[in-house]
């Protein structure tokens, strides 16, 4: 493909469906569930893919799986997938058919049909991280269920193995397991290795090209490895600051090493891998967050409706917009990719699309037929 196949998926939330909204044609299409409970049927495998492997447990067979009797609760997005939390505390996974492949000096483009891999059983809230060969998905209680990518690229949901964890990252062909304290360098199957740094309660977590982060309660633990070696640097905080105000969830735009967090009623964390350091902007509580790049703003949505933009070496307001049409609730999301932000606005039944690089100017106004309470993109 000549450009990135970007696609939105949304819920309403309430009747647990799921929608994709293709950003290149504003088309929307429901998402057609699964035949049935645990069923999870193979569709024209990608050529060149190989013969699926031999010994692998199967995901079983949950209840409702065919997806719409329960609700959602939340949408996330590892880039092609996109899981849903369902009300009755199990994960559907949906292939939205738009993913990039990324090879450093050059990326790849593809597009497949849109289809429901089915549920997996566990807890909420769930922490989902991927790359071209496996996928973790960490249930609530610490446990994470590690399946095979490729198989998930032909339809199936097969487990390879399972170990408990406080956050894990799959990167630089180890996972990277934060468990009691520690960050290992683990096999892909999950055997003890390396510690490579320390890291006291674990939550957050991110892949950017300059390395993998981590959230910790003094900071951020950035590891990163080469031909096999694996080492750990810590980012500590600015002194003094308090256990309410730290990072527990990282948004960034796939690429970037610019992060954002929320910095409990204070405002927003930035964190710039590149150069190791933390600054907080003071911009108040806000209702969502995110970092559009290295250079770019810092997004913000706010309890009265504006979306804001800040520069990140500043922290300077740069540009402001009335954007919500109601108060926003705790479900709204900015989404970013490189040229566009997308922010879900439930009461007006719209999705607007926000050229950050232009004042916040509202490049379109996306009515998908539905309230989007919940919403991830996919494709980048």
């Amino acid at each position: 493909m000549a450009e990135p196949q970007l696609r939105l998926v949304l819920s309403d939330g309430e009747t647990g469906k799921a929608h994709v909204l293709d950003l290149l044609t504003a088309q929307t299409a429901e998402v057609t569930a699964a035949a049935a409970a645990g069923e999870v049927t193979a569709t024209a495998a990608a050529a060149g893919e190989s013969t699926p492997p031999t010994g692998v447990a199967e995901s079983p067979a949950v209840p409702g799986s065919s997806g719409t009797a329960a609700g959602v609760r939340e949408i996330t997005s590892d880039g092609r997938y996109a899981y849903l939390t369902t009300s009755s505390g199990t994960l559907r996974v949906i292939d939205s058919g738009g993913w990039t492949v990324d090879h450093g000096d050059h990326v790849h483009y593809y597009r497949a049909a849109t289809r429901d891999l089915g549920t997996i059983a566990g807890s909420p809230p769930y922490d989902v991280t991927g790359d071209g060969a496996i996928t973790a998905v960490r249930s609530g209680d610490g446990t994470v269920r590690l399946f095979d990518r490729a198989r998930m690229d032909r339809g199936e949901l097969a487990e390879t193995g399972r170990l408990a964890a406080d956050a894990v990252v799959p990167y630089g062909e180890r996972l990277l397991v934060a468990r009691d304290g520690a960050v290992q360098a683990r096999t892909r199957t999950g055997e003890p290795g390396t510690t490579v740094g320390s890291c006291a309660d674990a939550a957050g977590t991110a892949v950017t090209r300059r390395g993998a982060v981590f959230g910790c309660a003094d900071g951020a633990l950035l590891v990163t490895g080469k031909d096999g070696e694996f080492e750990g640097v810590k980012i500590r905080y600015p002194r003094g600051t308090p256990e309410g105000e730290r990072a527990r969830a990282f948004l960034h735009r796939p690429g970037s090493s610019t992060l954002a967090a929320e910095a409990g009623e204070r405002g927003i964390w930035v964190l710039d891998v590149t150069a190791r350091t933390w600054r907080l902007l003071k911009t108040g509580p806000a209702v969502a967050v995110n970092a559009t790049g290295d250079d770019t703003p810092v997004l913000a949505v706010t309890g009265d409706g504006v979306l804001h933009a800040y520069d990140p070496v500043t922290g300077k307001e740069t540009a402001k917009a009335k954007l919500l049409t109601g108060p926003p609730g705790e479900t709204v999301r900015i989404q970013v990719d490189t040229a566009r932000a997308y922010v879900n606005d439930p009461a007006g039944k719209a999705v607007h699309e926000i050229d950050y690089n232009d004042d916040l100017r509202r490049a379109r106004t996306l009515r998908p037929g539905l309230a989007p309470a919940y919403m991830t993109e996919t494709g980048r």
